[in-house]
């Protein structure tokens, strides 16, 4: 099993080319860059892209050997060289980071919290489709995280550490333009869908500065959109809620750490967090927006062929959304409705199957 995630590392690393070399390619389409990853992510992408092939569009791919491995190896985790790399983008579909052998920390805040700082992926897109333990009914709802700011954004400080008078502070930046421009982006995206309907979610009792912010921030940009109802949730409520009555919501907003917790929590109760789907956008499309399966590395099952690919491939159509390939992303869709089981290969190559025969 060893030797089988070896080679298919070394795949990744030999189909790799450069940006020129990609854009001589004879094959037109959208420019992607893959990131397949550590563990189990060149394994998911692989059936990922092989799936968005059965729908006919066209990809331009280039692949990008970053991940714990490559840290090991050589120190670089995201240079800035590659990052000027990956901007000439149109999306970068990336599988998972992380080995455990790397301290914690290194490659979240050096690779993908760069890329979401520097390419301004500010809005976190996550769907959750299933039905919830002890339900009959499915649910249907849609969590939009602010991605760039809260305490991921780095602001604190250590003194006296390792004493025992040592002192620890983690802020939390919250800006108007950053709230703003997610509460916006959440209100156009209720307003597409039939319930019509937002929940903001917040700790507004206690968060009384970040919580008043989002709280004006909401309440403000509501009043240009009079067709869609509102609401507002506690985030300790909003947790009980997702168990006992995930039903209530549409789409949620809600800022970066309560939005990091929640989304986990989200995904455990529509099917587990091996078909949770992430959509890191930029909707201003001054950059590439990145779209990964929220499921880590599984360094204790790569290799084995039985990882499941279905996030990576529901991922995959959140990006055809983004690119515009609409009718191509409904497809992948639909065809992950229907549970399928086997290997990692079995199963992207039945869903490929049922995309081909509805195209």
């Amino acid at each position: 099993m060893r030797v089988c995630a070896v080679r298919l590392k070394a795949w990744f690393r030999k189909n790799q080319t450069t940006s020129q070399e990609m854009a001589s390619n004879s094959v037109a389409g959208h420019r992607v860059a893959v990131i397949g990853g550590d563990g189990i992510g060149p394994e998911v992408l692989t059936e990922a892209l092989k799936v968005v092939g059965a729908t006919g569009v066209k990809l331009a791919t280039t692949n990008f050997d970053l991940g714990g491995a490559r840290y090991l190896r050589d120190g670089e985790v995201l240079s800035d060289a590659t990052l000027a790399e990956l901007r000439k983008f149109d999306a970068i579909l990336l599988g998972a980071v992380g080995t455990p052998s790397v301290p914690p920390g290194v490659i979240e805040r050096g690779l993908l919290l760069k890329m979401r700082f520097e390419l301004d992926l500010y809005i976190n897109r996550r769907p959750f489709n299933g039905t919830a333990p002890g339900h009959t009914k499915p649910h249907d709802f849609i969590v939009i995280r602010e991605n760039t700011e809260g305490p991921y954004a780095g602001e604190g400080g250590v003194l006296r550490r390792g004493t025992p008078d040592e002192v620890a502070t983690q802020g939390s930046i919250n800006t108007a333009k950053g709230v703003e421009r997610c509460v916006r982006y959440a209100f156009e995206l209720a307003r597409t869908r039939n319930r019509k309907h937002l929940t903001l979610v917040h700790k507004t009792n206690v968060l009384t500065f970040s919580g008043d912010l989002w709280q004006r921030t909401f309440d403000r940009v509501a009043k240009e959109f009079s067709d869609v109802a509102t609401a507002y949730n506690h985030v300790d409520a909003a947790c009980i809620y997702f168990v006992q009555d995930p039903h209530r919501y549409d789409v949620i907003v809600t800022d970066n750490l309560f939005g990091d917790i929640l989304t986990d929590l989200g995904g455990a109760v529509s099917g587990g967090i091996g078909v949770a789907s992430s959509a890191n956008l930029n909707p201003t499309r001054s950059g590439p927006s990145m779209f990964e399966p929220v499921h880590g590395s599984a360094p204790d099952i790569a290799g084995k062929g039985v990882a499941n690919p279905v996030a990576a491939i529901l991922s995959a159509a959140h990006m055809l959304e983004f690119l515009g390939e609409a009718k191509a992303a409904t497809m992948l869709r639909d065809a992950c409705i229907e549970p399928v089981s086997g290997s990692t290969i079995a199963v992207g190559d039945e869903i490929a199957r049922r995309v081909k025969a509805n195209n």
